[in-house]
């Protein structure tokens, strides 16, 4: 063991203003003692840090550093008024382990290090001036990182400086020669981490009453000591952790078993997992883990909901879950989990995601160009990875908020390296939304209640199976909304969409590479009736069974080739159930009638192979690509798909890369969101097609900011989407031409007695050989997307992300007059209905000394287009026949866009260590300015009188007040 000491000589580089010059010299820090607020008992005799060397004095500086009488003082650039500076101190001590290595043949000197400290006092950036020999040099970079100063301040500001340290290693004393008795053990145990229980390695104790003896714990955290006998109390200290002081009797003969918990500087309520960073191959993706995934305001803690923050991003209505990515439809955009395609991510819209945010590790945005592996779709693609099963111990999490309550409880079971986690969620704030909406009801309207309810579960168990590894994981998800009858006269109108997934895969290690199998099963259901106890009603099943097989391989070649394919085949089946209870012509009990309809049976297959070339010494990467898919429903419809991609990546250095990617996507017809049977049901109206351009470039480490910047066209060659968004307009009707109230049944447009579940279907079970319209058409997507990130590490995180686009549909519409008379019909390229032309997010997020976390998001768009989907339609001042003023409806091209909306978000948490569990409150507010997004105008008035112009918007606030612990 080294018994070390460092001199600290300062090397000033204020960045904290620009005024201050670079500066260049050494200043001695005087004494820097390590401090603590109180003395234990016993402690007296310890001895203080390492002082400086007795002769390091003022060196002569250079850029007008002078010694003032305060302290130290600046010369400012200009030559105008000194600063005044306070040196920083040292107040925490690291100290460095020696190497075992070098035991035998001990080596002894002086390792100088470079320590930027920020303005907490954290040493924030290590590098090493001068080494010694690379065992010690790493050591004393290990160690480094735990010294804490008291801040330097300019004028009495924090400001950041870099410094000159030296570790001073001293060769460990001869072990006792062989015969020579040793000392018997006294104290043996383990330290560790509060909270997480995490073993510390590197960790030294001392002893007052063996003040030359110190110990180190081994990489598993434990130790043995062998101190005299009496009564002791033993320092600890480990980088990252707050001096730990245990008072301890010692006794002859006896060895002393203990555990010993250090409370870490900074508490990490989520355990941080060290990975590698994944190598870029794509154009844009965007990776987010630990805090960036479950701290962020306006989410409560979900980690899905964070995309709604990403670059590229549009929204339906603020608060509302599902992205608009690039302009495409929501339901363009594909969810994955682990490779397994989710349906439905959001409970009710507005809730939570339906996995457990504990199940998941991190979480990839591809908002564009997304690999072959990505297929059947058109937009974009978010891809949550879950977490690696922890095989050290028992682990666990429970919250509760105002929405929801979960449990996550992960267990292995070492002797056959079998691991088990489960974790699931249920709501009961909607119970209480409920009971109170039903007791606000008036008297004599209370016959039915309101219901809204959600529950998901999760699943895993992986077991090693010799090289490879098997898994099977099961998730789940279910809601329910709408009206229950309390009495024979109530109706119960209630519609719920629920899914199941069952997953079985395998990994194993095949010709250099790595084959993965996996089969999954699914079912979906999306269910709607409405009945009452007196008259009966209908309710109509809608289920989808799917079944699919997955292939995928990876393996490189050499050194500059790496190739990753797969093969997918996906079985759908698709039933409508139809339940219908009638009161008989002659009365008495309701009759019941049941018919079972096979919709469609379709099958989705795909092969998809991608090529990584990227030499050595070369600054391209390419990735060429290509995807087949092959769509077929019975029925004698098959469509094939043939997808060529390519990606390409240019550094210019270490922090500056170019890139740039093509690809063509397809997908079958979509509605707003992805709902069963949609996607196979209306094949014969052919596949949507997509053209994806994106170009872009990145900076690394820009003033420690990461900054992207990426432009992208994308021509929708072909649209399919099943929703009231296109030939809205409702027909021109003249004299000669009545509406009899039935309309045609291929007509997709409004009128009345038309459905509106599917265009130009009736409200009534569909039929397979209904015929629908075509509803085809294309569109066009372009814009600028900047993302500027600080990453994690330090006190804070957070970025900006702004997005200028636009995105447009060719539609056909109606024109009118000034007296609100059609006169004709035309078409053109016009905004789409979630066209949002800029989007704006700030997001920010800083953790205190004390472990308390103040984060804030500032969301900014301007508004969609007033174009009647899913608004109001424009009016304009015009007048009946009579002259009479009233609205008038502007023509499709000419409407107005509503306005923009502005929203502040907050969250505040505070979180504990405790000997084995940490625990966290925390507060998350959506919407905390209680901004009113207006959704539509209401125009009101004529016929005599005066016509106003209103605003209708809801202010969506969510205030969630939670507790959690971790285990």
């Amino acid at each position: 063991m080294a018994n070390e000491q460092r001199r600290v000589n300062a090397v000033w580089k204020a960045r904290a203003a620009l005024v201050l010059a670079l500066l260049a010299g050494l200043l001695s820090l005087g004494p820097a003692r390590a401090q603590a607020p109180t003395t234990p008992p016993g402690l007296q005799s310890l001895p203080d840090a390492p002082l400086a060397s007795p002769d390091a004095g003022l060196v002569p500086t250079e850029l007008g550093v002078r010694r003032a009488e305060g302290g130290f003082a600046l010369q400012g650039a200009d030559g105008g008024t000194p600063s005044a500076l306070e040196a920083p101190t040292l107040v925490a001590d690291a100290p460095a382990r020696y190497p075992e290595a070098l035991v035998a043949q001990p080596v002894a000197g002086t390792v100088r290090l470079e320590l930027l400290v920020d303005e907490e006092g954290e040493v924030a950036e290590v590098r090493l001036l001068q080494g010694l020999h690379p065992l010690l040099d790493e050591a004393a970079l290990h160690a480094a990182p735990g010294l804490r100063f008291s801040p330097a301040k300019v004028d009495g500001a924090p400001v950041p400086v870099r410094l000159h340290f030296e570790y001073r290693f001293e060769a460990p004393r001869p072990v006792a020669e062989a015969g020579t008795p040793q000392a018997p053990v006294t104290l043996r145990g383990l330290v560790r981490a509060k909270g997480n229980r995490k073993p510390l390695a590197g960790a030294v104790l001392v002893s007052n009453a063996a003040e030359d003896m110190p110990v180190e714990t081994g990489p598993d955290g434990r130790f043995e000591a062998r101190l005299p006998p009496g009564r002791q109390t033993v320092r600890i200290n480990a980088p990252g952790h707050k001096p730990g002081y245990f008072l301890e009797e010692v006794r002859q003969g006896e060895a002393l078993e203990v555990v010993y918990g250090l409370e870490p500087l900074v508490v990490n309520p989520y355990e941080t997992v060290v990975r590698g960073d994944r190598e870029r191959t794509e154009v844009s993706r965007v990776t987010l883990q630990d805090a960036e995934l479950r701290e962020i305001p306006g989410t409560m803690g979900d980690p899905f909901r964070v995309m709604m923050l990403m670059p590229g991003v549009g929204s339906m209505l603020s608060g509302v879950s599902y992205p608009v990515v690039r302009g495409s439809q929501p339901a363009a955009t594909g969810y994955f989990l682990d490779g397994i395609r989710v349906p439905i991510l959001f409970h009710l819209f507005l809730g939570p995601a339906v996995i457990h945010p504990d199940f998941i590790d991190s979480i990839d945005f591809f908002p564009g160009n997304p690999s072959p592996q990505y297929g059947r779709l058109t937009g974009g693609a978010v891809e949550g990875r879950l977490t690696r099963p922890r095989d050290d111990r028992l682990h666990g999490s429970a919250y509760a908020d105002l929405l929801n309550a979960g449990l996550f409880l992960e267990y292995p079971f070492q002797s056959t390296g079998t691991n088990v986690s489960v974790a699931g969620r249920i709501s009961y704030t909607p119970w209480l939304i409920a009971a109170a909406a039903n007791a606000l009801q008036p008297p004599g309207a209370n016959d039915s209640k309101l219901v809204l309810d959600f529950y998901d579960y999760q699943a895993r168990i992986e077991q090693e199976v010799g090289p490879g590894r098997l898994r099977l994981f099961a998730f789940g998800s279910s809601d329910t909304f709408g009206a229950q009858a309390t009495s024979d006269d109530g109706v119960t109108a209630l519609q719920s969409v629920l899914f199941h997934r069952v997953d079985l895969r395998y990994r194993h290690p095949v010709g250099g590479g790595e084959l993965e199998g996996g089969v999954t099963w699914g079912m979906d259901r999306f269910a709607l009736g409405s009945e009452s106890a007196s008259s009966g009603g209908t309710t109509i099943d809608i289920d989808q069974s799917n079944l699919t097989a997955r292939l995928g391989y990876q393996r490189k070649f050499g050194e500059a080739f790496s190739l990753r394919s797969g093969l997918d085949v996906d079985n759908k089946r698709a039933v409508v159930s139809l339940v219908q209870r009638s009161v008989p012509p002659t009365g008495g009990p309701l009759q019941e009638m049941s018919v079972e309809l096979p919709l469609a049976i379709a099958t989705f297959s795909g092969l998809w192979a991608e090529l990584q070339w990227e030499e050595k010494d070369s600054p391209w990467t390419v990735v060429p690509g290509l995807r087949v898919d092959n769509y077929h429903l019975s029925g004698g419809i098959n469509h094939v798909a043939v997808e060529p991609r390519l990606t390409a990546r240019r550094r210019l250095g270490e922090q500056l890369t170019l890139k740039g990617g093509v690809g063509l996507y397809h997908q079958a017809p979509t509605t707003l969101i992805s709902l069963p049977v949609v996607d196979i049901a209306a094949l014969d109206q052919g596949l949507q097609q997509a053209l994806q351009v994106s170009a872009g470039v990145e900076y690394k480490n820009l003033w420690g900011f990461d900054v992207s910047l990426d432009g992208y066209v994308n021509p929708m060659l072909r649209t399919v989407e099943l929703t009231p968004f296109g030939n809205e307009e409702a027909p021109i009707v003249t004299p000669d031409d009545p509406d009899d109230g039935v309309g045609d049944p291929r007509d997709p447009r409004p009128g009345p007695g038309r459905g509106r579940v599917v265009r130009g279907m009736q409200e009534q079970i569909p039929l397979p050989d209904i015929e629908l319209p075509d509803v085809s058409s294309r569109g066009l997507s372009y814009g600028l997307e900047l993302l500027i990130r600080r990453p994690l590490g330090g006190n804070w995180f957070g970025w900006l992300s702004y997005s200028l686009q636009r995105s447009t549909r060719r539609v056909r519409f109606t024109r009118f007059n000034d007296q609100d008379v059609p006169v004709g019909q035309d078409e053109a390229d016009l905004p789409y209905v979630f066209d949002q032309t800029h989007v704006a997010n700030l997001v920010l997020s800083y953790k205190f000394a004390n472990n308390f976390t103040v984060g804030g998001v500032l969301h900014f768009n301007t508004g969609r287009p007033e174009s009647g989907n899913l608004t109001s339609r424009t009016m304009t001042q015009g007048t009946d026949g009579l002259g009479q003023p009233r609205w008038v409806r502007v023509d499709r091209d000419r409407v107005d866009r509503l306005p923009p909306f502005f929203r502040f978000d907050l969250r505040l948490s505070k979180a504990w260590a405790y000997d084995t569990f940490t625990l966290e409150a925390y507060l998350d507010m959506l919407n905390v300015t209680i901004s009113q997004e207006v959704v539509a105008f209401e125009y009101a008035g004529g016929i005599g009188f005066p016509l106003q112009k209103r605003p209708t918007g809801l202010p969506i606030v969510l205030p969630i007040l939670g507790l959690k612990g971790r285990y």
